[in-house]
């Protein structure tokens, strides 16, 4: 049986004569009525959508474009725009103005500082799973691959006017968190809920919805929740991103079931890859965590096709996603697309302009 798949991708709210973010996302949500599933971030500078639970692929990416069109249509509507990128291009964002909500302020007073770069979008990909120790199992089995979807993903190379050097900072950014980036690897199930322990324990976390490692058992469904990528600059890289996402965790819940409980890569190699995907993309070379080596990004895209192309075969989305994968790769990924409109004017307002045009294309 084909697992079923629910959404989650955040977009920027923009002013769209200045191109800076604008704290005006109460006013998107309350004209945005009518979308399917639309709901407050912890900024006043995003939103959130979500789609239903679904099998089918082709229509997780009508769910995504609908959403996207009417998210856009009502921030339009306030004279605003919206953005699919991982970090604001423009505007000032250090310390921003929080949703008010009891939960988002507590966390100012806990995290402190760590949100002055908060107004980072992400997509979140949930995948249903049987229990939360098979989303834990499932997450050891992901690890080696993560890095991989960061390269893939990349979608935020200028941070508030200035070029960051990274193909995806917001990964860099969210990795100074103190229950963020990749999992821990763990050996047991009991080992999974000792760690949650202690973490509450240290005060480093504010409640269960902030254990937020790339891919965890998700605090309120039944699903593992895959969270590496930032939000993708239109709904085509989404839906190839979330085929693959969707075959790996069927891969790995197969080797689960066969007592294979995934590959212990050590974390400080898994953290040096995640650097590497996060500055390089696919422009460069990544680490194959699995035996220490490195490879062009693009060869190590098509290893993660192979691993899972018997997942993507049996859910019948191997041509779609192939394809998609070629174009990604023949195309280049958000940030690079970001970079190539600013080498044409050396103007950052144009790549919001363009932002503005792609994600609602």
């Amino acid at each position: 049986m084909v697992p079923l798949i629910g959404i989650e991708e955040e977009y920027l709210i923009v002013d769209p004569r200045t191109r800076h973010v604008a704290p005006r996302a109460a006013e998107v949500l309350a004209a945005a009525t009518d979308v399917l599933d639309v709901v407050q971030e912890i900024t006043r500078f995003q939103v959130e959508a979500r789609t239903p639970p679904s099998a089918d692929l082709s229509e997780l990416g009508s769910q995504l474009r609908t959403v996207r069109k009417e998210v856009a249509d009502a921030a339009r509507s306030c004279g605003l725009a919206v953005v699919a990128s991982g970090i604001p291009v423009l505007g000032n964002v250090m310390q921003p103005p929080l949703t008010d909500d009891d939960r988002y302020l507590q966390g100012r007073v806990l995290y402190r500082a760590l949100q002055d770069e908060i107004s980072i979008c992400a997509l979140h990909v949930h995948v249903d799973v049987p229990d939360e120790e098979h989303a834990v199992y499932v997450g050891n089995h992901l690890r080696p691959w993560l890095p991989t979807l960061i390269a893939l993903a990349a979608n935020s190379p200028f941070f508030v006017g200035r070029d960051t050097g990274y193909a995806s900072w917001r990964v860099i950014s969210w990795g100074r968190w103190p229950v963020s980036g990749a999992p821990p690897y763990f050996p047991s199930y009991r080992d999974y809920e000792l760690a949650l322990r202690s973490l509450a324990e240290s005060g480093a976390l504010l409640d269960a919805k902030t254990v937020y490692w790339d891919a965890r058992p998700s605090p309120r469904l039944p699903t593992v929740e895959i969270r590496v990528a930032d939000v993708p600059l239109d709904v085509a890289d989404s839906l190839t991103l979330i085929g693959l996402i969707r075959a790996l965790v069927v891969t790995s819940l197969e080797a689960v079931g066969r007592g294979d409980r995934g590959l212990p890569v050590p974390a400080e190699v898994l953290r040096a890859s995640y650097w590497r995907a996060a500055r390089d993309g696919l422009l460069g070379d990544s680490m194959d965590v699995r035996h220490g080596t490195l490879v062009p990004a693009p060869v190590m895209a098509g290893r993660l096709l192979e691993h899972v192309r018997p997942a993507l075969a049996e859910a019948g989305d191997l041509t779609f996603v192939q394809e998609g994968l070629d174009r990604l790769l023949r195309q280049g990924s958000g940030a690079m697309r970001q970079r190539r409109v600013h080498s044409r004017g050396n103007d950052l307002a144009e790549v919001v302009d363009d932002l503005i045009e792609a994600t609602v294309a």
